[in-house]
Formats: C-alpha cells, sequence, structure tokens
C-alpha cells in the first residue's frame, strides 16, 4: 500500500469517529477535538508522516488534519445548539472522508481523473449511506437520496479544491444535507432508484462523447439527481434536453468555429463553470418548488421559473453556437459591426435559434410539466428576455470584472423572473 493510500486511508478512519455521535449526545465534537489537539501537538515520528501531505511537511505541522477536525468539531458542536441532526453530521463527515479513500483507491489502478472522481462518489455513497443507517438504526430512502446528493457535491468540489480546503468541503456538504433534511424530502425507493441509473447513464454518455469535462459530468449528474427527485421525470427531461441540445449545438461544426476563433475551449466540453452558469438559476427555482409550502408560495411559480431559466439557457447556446457561423455579427445596443466571438453581439440567425430553442423548451413543459397553451408561451418569452438580458450584459458589463458564467447565471435568473411574474400576472401560476 502506497504512502498516498495509507494516508487516506487514515484520513477515512479518522472519519469513522462520527458514527458515535448518537452515544455522545452534546458531546458530539469530543473525539475530534482530541484528533485537532493530536494533529496540533505531534510535528515529527510515524503518525506525522502518516497524516503529512507535502505542504504539511513544508510547515511541520498537521495543518490538514487540523482543517478537518476542526471543521468536524464545529459541526459537532452544532448538534446540540442548533439540532443538527446527527444523521447531516455523520454524512458530511464520512462523504469527505470515505470519498477521499475511494479516490487514491481507484487512482491508484487507473490514474485518469475520471476514475478518481468515480472512486470518490462510490466509497462516499457507501460510507454515507452506511453511516446514516448505524446512527440512526433504521434504513429509508432519504438516507439513500442525502447520501447520494452529499457525495456527489463532496467529489465536485474535490475537483475544484485540494485537500488543504478539508474545512470548506465538509461544512458546504453539511449545510446541504442539512437544507433537504428541513425540507423534509421523503423520496420512494423507486424515485432514489431511477434518479441515480438515469443520471449516471446520461452524465457517462456526455463525458464519453466529449460534451463535458470530469467536473461538468460530476455537476450535471448532481443537478439530475436533485431534479428528479424534488421535482420529477419531468423536470430532468427538460433539464437534459438542455444539456444534450447544447452539447450537440457546441459540437456543430466546430472546426469552423475553431478556424474563426469562437470554439469553446477543451473541445467543448463543458465545465461546472459552465454548467452551473446555465443551472444555477434552475437548481433555485427547484429547491422553491420544495419548499414552497414553507413559503406560502403557489408551486407552480416555481415551475414557470425552471422552464424559463432552462429555455433561457437553451436559447442562449444556440444564438451563440449557431449565430456565431453567421455574419456580419451586431451588438445590441448599438447595432455596430463587430468582429465574430464579441461579447454581446448577435446575428438574426443566431436569434431564431434561440427563439427556437426556448420554444423546444415550452413544449417540453407543456407536455410535461402541467403548462397550458398559454403557460407554454410565457415560458418562451421568458426565454427571449434571457436571452436579450444575456446578449446585453456581454455588450456592457462581461470582460469588465465580471465572467461569462456570471453573465449566463444573470441571463437565465432574468429568464426565471420573467416567466414566473408573469404568470403571476395573468393568474397562471396556482398550477
Amino acid at each position: 500500500m502506497t504512502l498516498p493510500l495509507r494516508r487516506a486511508a487514515a484520513y477515512a478512519l479518522v472519519s469513522t469517529l462520527a458514527l458515535a455521535a448518537p452515544l455522545l449526545g452534546r458531546f458530539t465534537a469530543a473525539p475530534f477535538v482530541v484528533v485537532a489537539a493530536f494533529a496540533f501537538v505531534v510535528t515529527d515520528g510515524p503518525a506525522f508522516r502518516l497524516f503529512a501531505y507535502p505542504w504539511d511537511d513544508v510547515q511541520d505541522r498537521l495543518w490538514t488534519l487540523l482543517g478537518f477536525a476542526l471543521a468536524a468539531t464545529g459541526l459537532g458542536v452544532l448538534v446540540p445548539a442548533f439540532d443538527l441532526p446527527v444523521g447531516v453530521f455523520a454524512a458530511a463527515v464520512l462523504a469527505v472522508g470515505y470519498g477521499d479513500f475511494g479516490r487514491r483507491f481507484a487512482l491508484e489502478y487507473v490514474e485518469r481523473a475520471v476514475a478518481g472522481s468515480v472512486g470518490f462518489v462510490v466509497l462516499a455513497f457507501a460510507g454515507t449511506f452506511l453511516g446514516q443507517v448505524v446512527v440512526a438504526a433504521a434504513v429509508t430512502p432519504a438516507m439513500a437520496f442525502l447520501a447520494a446528493s452529499a457525495s456527489l457535491l463532496a467529489a465536485l468540489m474535490r475537483e475544484v479544491f485540494t485537500e488543504r480546503d478539508y474545512p470548506y468541503v465538509v461544512l458546504t456538504v453539511a449545510l446541504l444535507c442539512w437544507l433537504f433534511t428541513a425540507l423534509a424530502v421523503s423520496p420512494s425507493w423507486t424515485r432514489v432508484g431511477v434518479a441515480l441509473v438515469l443520471t449516471v447513464v446520461f452524465g457517462g454518455l456526455s463525458y464519453g462523447l466529449g460534451a463535458a469535462s470530469v467536473t461538468g459530468m460530476l455537476t450535471g449528474v448532481f443537478l439530475g439527481v436533485l431534479a428528479v427527485v424534488l421535482g420529477g421525470y419531468g423536470w430532468f427531461a427538460v433539464l437534459v434536453t438542455f444539456f444534450g441540445v447544447g452539447g450537440l449545438s457546441t459540437k456543430f461544426r466546430y472546426d469552423e468555429k475553431t478556424d474563426i476563433g469562437v470554439a469553446e475551449e477543451n473541445e467543448g466540453a463543458r465545465g461546472s463553470g459552465n454548467v452551473l452558469g446555465n443551472s444555477l438559476a434552475a437548481l433555485f427555482a427547484l429547491l422553491g418548488y420544495t419548499a414552497s409550502p414553507m413559503l406560502d408560495v403557489h408551486a407552480g411559480v416555481f415551475v414557470f421559473a425552471f422552464a424559463g431559466s432552462v429555455a433561457t439557457a437553451l436559447a442562449d447556446t444556440l444564438s451563440s453556437e449557431i449565430g456565431t457561423l453567421y455574419g456580419p455579427p451586431r451588438l445590441l445596443t448599438t447595432f455596430e459591426e463587430v468582429p465574430p466571438g464579441t461579447d454581446g453581439a448577435v446575428t438574426w440567425q443566431g436569434e431564431l435559434a434561440g427563439v427556437l430553442g426556448a420554444a423546444l423548451i415550452a413544449a417540453l413543459a407543456f407536455a410535461l410539466l402541467g403548462l397550458s397553451a398559454l403557460g407554454a408561451f410565457l415560458v418562451v418569452a421568458g426565454g427571449i428576455v434571457g436571452m436579450t438580458v444575456d446578449s446585453v450584459a456581454g455588450a456592457t458589463i462581461e470582460g469588465r470584472g465580471v465572467g461569462n458564467q456570471t453573465v449566463n447565471f444573470l441571463a437565465t435568473l432574468g429568464g426565471a423572473l420573467a416567466s414566473g411574474l408573469l404568470a403571476l400576472a395573468v393568474g397562471l401560476a396556482a398550477l
């Protein structure tokens, strides 16, 4: 066993201390306080070398272990202080500890990033699910959903952060699990099982076909699981249509786009930033839909917001990927002729493609989400509004401290708000 694998196994064993939470009650944090003290005091010897990462060696201190232990300690304090469920506590700590062990184990045999991510998710899911079963002495499909959500989010964050950022990952995963627990998400075993199968298949296809990077695949699978479980199969179909059609449009005449300097980087494989920029507003709408009984807001508002945001995302993607092949492009704000690829530039062919993309999402919303014909029209309107927001923002603020992902988020948020508010205005929100 190599040192990196032994080190990952040691961290996994430390995370297993979370299983003592039901026995310790208000002293849940105690084992991790001891680990933190150990990490601060030990500066040499076999134990130090077992837990030390290269940056710890340089500073002669187990800062990485200390960060992990302090993050778990903080969560442990929240158990008695704010009634943080022990299942959430265990899920967050175990997902990261066992996920990193799974990642390192997979990389011992296949030195590819995707293998590491798959190993992380598989072992994180197993550890998190079994950990919840142990601390709760019960088995429910909600535990499987929580385990899937925690493992996917932790795997995604691990692709962005290093092990020295343990506190960020542990605390973020805990907040997500706490949110789902507070929303009392209670899916069936069938719903959870179908969600995992569907998203893994589509995620694997997107990566295999080069439409998504590893982080893009993880983000898509994570969002897909939430769409199926929190919304339903129709929500997933709408979301995956955007991913599929958007990915195909990126590959469309890719060599020609490369020649004129407007092709997506990484051979068109979408990363997590691109996926989240186009899908974060849809995620907010999905969470709002789940929380609508607590918010005293018609759930239908969030259905329209979700459809409007996805319509915007596809409209913007098609207008960009198709429109750049034609010309001359002009800035929407001044109608000035500009070079292809200029932020905020549009062509009539691209605008038409965008409208058709919004119409495709509206048609799916009509067929699968229970919208009326007028409701579908409002989704198209939201997509056009969002697409216009993207063009205006691209011409005015993009590149001035504002990146493309932020502009995409603002556009999809604009489309979501437009569709949701229009539905309210005409009385269609109460689906």
